[in-house]
Order: C-alpha cells, then structure tokens, then sequence
C-alpha cells in the first residue's frame, strides 16, 4: 500500500518550487507514495511544505527544495523520521493550532479537486440542511450568525439576501466578485485553489435562499491556477449532482459557472463587475437602485465576495449561534487576516474578531523579515489607513479599527519597518487612484491626480502650509464627492500618513 505524501499546488507554494519537489519526490520513491497536491495551508514561510501520512498524524518538513529530496528520503522521509527540514506534526505547530480555522478548516487539508474528499471532510452538509429549509429560514440563520461582508465594505449579508428575497423578478442571480485585487491579500486565491466547493456550495445555499438559479464567479485574469480550479470543482460538482436542475435531489435548480475578468482593479467595486459581466465597459452605476434590486440584467442580484460566501456553509452546518460565537461586538465569526510585505513569517491567519495587530504581527508573524522595528502597517489594501505603531494594541475589529480612522476590510496587513518614506506611500495612493480610475466621476478621475502633484510641490518645498491645505481639502472633496470607494477612499492613506507620519513630509532629497 502506497504512502500518502501531500504537496501544495497553491499558486504561492509553486511560485517556491513546489512542482519541481513534487517531480523529485516521483523519480525517487515512485510506486511507493500516493503525491495528493494540495491547497496551502498558510505557512507560506515554510513553503513548499511536504507532509507525510503517520501513525501519529501528519509530519512536515519545509521549507524543501528538489535538491533536498535525496537526503530527505534517506533519512526516512516516509517514517516521519529525523532531519533538519523536519518541523514535525503541522497541525501541532503554535502558528496552526491557535488559528480558529472555520472557513478554512479543509485547505491544505484535502485534494481541491476531489468532490469525495470534500465530502468525506464534512462538505455539502450545509446544503442538506439547507435543502430542508425555507428560504426566508436560510436567510434567518445567515441573518442570525452576525455575518457581514468579508470584501471590505462589511455589510450585513443577511439584509442583502433578505432584499433579494423579497423582490419580484422572473430571474435572480447570485454573484461572486472574485476580483481580489487590493495588495496584500491572497485569502480568496488560497480558498479557491485550495477549497473551492466550500465556495460552490455557498453560492448554492445563496441560490436556495433568494430564489436563484443562475450564479457567476467573476475571477480576475490574474489567478489562472483558481480559474483552472475552480472549472474543475464545478465539473466534478455538476457529475456528482450538487449543481443543475434537480440539486442534491431537492427538485431546485442551480446553476453556476466562472467568469473571466481582464485586469481592471474598479471591477471590484459590485456595480463595475456586474458591468463587466454584461460585457461592458467596467464602470461604476449610480447608486440607487441597489443591485439587490436592479442588479445583473436589471435583475434582483446577490453580489458578495468569496470569503463571504464560503463562510456560509459552517453557518448552516453547524448553527447561526456556533458562528456568531466567535467575535467581539458587532464583528461575529473570523477572518482569514493576511500577512504580506516586511513580515518574518507571512501567510494566512484565520482568527475571531478581538485579536490585536500586536499579537498579529509578533505572535504571528514574528516581527519584520528586515529584523527592525516596525513602523506603519496598512490594512484594507491600498486604500486602507496607514496604522502607526502606537495604535498596534487596537483590536481588528470592524468599528474599533473606524474608531481610529482605519479599516480591516478584506484582511490585507501591509507590513513596513522603519526605513519607509510615508511621504512616498501617501503620493503612491494618489498615483494608485489615478491609474485604476474608470473615470467616470470628477473627483476620482481628476482629483487623484491633481493629488499626486499636490504631494510633488510639498516634497519639492513650494510653499508646504498652502501644499498641505489644498491636500486637505482635496481629500475632502474626493471622500464627498466620488462615486465609489476608489475616489471616497484613495485620501484615507494620504489623511493617515500626515496625521501621524508629519515629519516625513519636511522637503529633502530623496531617491
């Protein structure tokens, strides 16, 4: 009987070689393993981690290069046996066990291809309760567990659901926008290519909830490994019966397929996909109506993010009050937080609501890669505040982060240490702002770069108290004016540096 021997087939791990090891683990022990590609589990720092079924559970050693295999299997790789790579039981390890893993509790876990494997890990449970429910009992439950929307905005997902419920139409939709593209993030790649059913089967439950028979997942361009995932899920998930006309045998009907976007960082604002997806030009629509009620073709649309939509079948399988739970205040269950940039030990920590960015950066992730002090982290991507040191003890919890003029948004943590130019990083979200603009609203559209040359004369010393007046009162105007978060939110990077980083901004030379 052939040895299991789990390999990552996560975008990140096989940007590190993971396919070259996995190559090398076949020429030396052939026959004798069973290679089960995974998604990661996180520990990108480690990767490519390879692990072997044991008796004992299942043994790491990582971070493994091709060139390491021959000593690897020497030394007993299939026992579990000694060597320096060797990290032990992977999920014994304090950056894993600690985790509070419910939406991500089968990556790196199991095959993401394999429909037995999800169901063997306690996938489709959710939708079998669903089957049995009433929609309007679906949407309670959603409602109940505290669930708000994981793409940034943190709306309350069962009073979206329960809006398309209750609207009239011959056709609704669900949608997921799949368009992650804030930096530093990497949750809804790693779930997609890791566990995309749990993902299907969100979108499923969704369908069942509003009425829905037609759903699309809007991936960007960008994430081929997903993509590729994602169709082959769908394929098995279309033979195995839990999508087309008669789901799970319950007689409804939904249907579901991906949907390829081309680049455009606006189209992950709802109304600019749901523009893309009609074939248009990616856009921002005014606002209202809301696409809960004019959405996809003028059609009732739910429009949530992946991680959104992956949480819902924990919620169903195992109760709105298992979830709601976890938490603190009005920011119930977890989220999958990101550690990216200068960061020791980067990759995906899911946590309940509560945890401090202290604990999240040194427990976690063991402070910056550089080995010196950190000075400013940004959250929410690259329209997020930049949170300074002396507020690193504020719990990532949704209103306590708006209390300090910050956001958590998708999850995204930007790391710097202390050699960051802030004044750099505030001209960079203006930059930022000006190159994805749709442009279709003057604020976003000129404001952003009328910023970057406002940013440009103050570092340049022409006259800094008017430079910094006109940029707070651009700022203003953009927040106020624009269509959507790009405008409305692109100053907040810009507000934050000033406020706390002042001395950046004095005019010297720079490189």
């Amino acid at each position: 009987m052939s040895i299991r021997v789990y390999l990552p087939r996560d975008a990140s791990a096989r940007s590190l070689g993971a396919d070259e090891v996995g190559i090398a683990l076949a020429a030396a022990l052939g026959d004798s393993i069973e290679l089960v590609r995974t998604g990661t589990r996180g520990l990108v720092w480690l990767e490519p981690l390879i692990e072997v079924a044991t008796a004992e559970g299942r043994v790491g050693y990582g971070p493994v290069t091709a060139a390491d295999v021959p000593g690897l299997v020497a030394a007993g790789l299939l026992r579990g046996g000694a060597h320096p790579l060797r990290v032990g039981l992977v999920t014994e390890l304090p950056w894993l066990r600690s985790q509070e893993r419910l939406t991500f509790a089968r990556v790196g876990v199991v095959d993401p291809t394999s429909l037995a494997d999800y169901v063997r890990e306690g996938g489709y449970q959710g939708l079998t309760r669903a089957i049995a429910m009433a929609p309007a009992d679906i949407v309670k439950e959603v409602t109940d567990s505290g669930l708000r929307g994981r793409g940034g905005a943190a709306f309350p997902t069962g009073i979206k659901w329960k809006t398309v419920l209750d609207a009239q139409a011959p056709q609704k939709y669900v949608t997921c926008n799949a368009d992650e593209g804030d930096s530093g993030t990497f949750a809804d790649r790693m779930l997609m290519e890791g566990d995309p059913f749990t993902l299907i089967e969100g979108m499923t439950i969704a369908g069942l909830a509003v009425n829905a028979t037609q759903g699309y997942i809007y991936c960007r361009v960008e994430y081929p490994e997903a993509i590729a995932t994602l169709n082959a899920a769908l394929k098995a998930a279309y033979a195995g019966g839990y999508l087309g006309r008669d789901v799970h045998g319950s007689g409804r009907r939904f249907e579901l397929s991906v949907r390829v976007g081309a680049g455009a960082y606006i189209c992950g604002e709802e109304t600019s996909m749901l523009e893309s997806l009609e074939g248009k030009r990616g856009e921002i629509r005014v606002r209202p109506p809301l696409p809960a009620i004019k959405g996809l073709f003028g059609q009732p649309t739910i429009v949530n993010n992946v991680i959104s939509l992956a949480t819902v079948p924990v919620i169903l399988a195992k109760g709105a009050e298992h979830y709601k739970n976890f938490g603190m205040g009005r920011s119930r269950g977890t989220l999958p937080f990101q550690l990216a940039g200068n960061i020791k030990r980067g990759g995906l920590v899911e946590r309940a609501f509560g945890i401090t960015l202290t604990e999240m950066l040194y427990d976690y992730g063991g402070g910056s890669l550089s080995g010196r002090p950190i000075r400013a982290v940004q959250i929410g991507g690259p329209l997020g505040a930049y949170v300074p040191a002396s507020q690193f003890d504020t719990p990532l919890d949704y209103e306590a982060f708006a209390g300090i003029g910050a956001m958590v948004g998708h999850g995204g943590i930007v790391v710097f240490d202390d050699t960051v130019d802030m004044a750099l990083m505030a001209r960079y979200a203006f930059e930022f702002c000006a190159v994805e603009s749709c442009g279709k609203c003057t604020p976003c559209r000129i404001g952003s770069s009328r910023g970057v040359g406002l940013v440009d004369n103050l570092l340049a010393g022409k006259d800094p108290a008017h430079q910094i007046r006109m940029i707070e009162e651009l700022c203003e105007t953009m927040i106020q004016g624009s269509l959507c978060g790009l405008g409305g939110m692109a100053p907040f990077p810009v507000k934050s540096a000033l406020k706390h980083f002042g001395e950046d901004f004095v005019p010297r030379a720079r490189h």
